[in-house]
């Protein structure tokens, strides 16, 4: 009973990353499940896919944030970068 429940959950997850329409956005997703199945395997037997299922939502929030900044960052330089090049054409 056990293997069957293991291999439909299994399906469920690959199925549901084969549906995704974006998979090559699964950043943070791969790190996140490994470290959640081992932490869902150590609090009791069959709490390993749950574990790996959450740890992979947290891991692909965290790299979102991530990214998030990075990017504000990356536009704020380019904004001050772009106003000193307006002033000096302004003298």
């Amino acid at each position: 009973m056990k293997t069957i429940l293991a291999i439909a959950a299994t399906a469920a997850i690959l199925g549901g990353v084969l549906t995704m329409p974006d998979t090559a956005e699964a950043k943070g997703c791969l790190k996140g499940a490994a470290v959640g199945g081992v932490a869902g395997h150590m609090v009791g037997s069959g709490h390993g896919v749950a574990g790996a299922a959450a740890g992979c939502a947290v891991g692909h929030h965290e790299a979102n944030k991530k990214a998030d900044k990075k990017e504000q960052e990356n536009q704020q330089h380019a904004n001050s970068q772009n106003g000193a090049a307006s002033d000096q054409t302004k003298q």
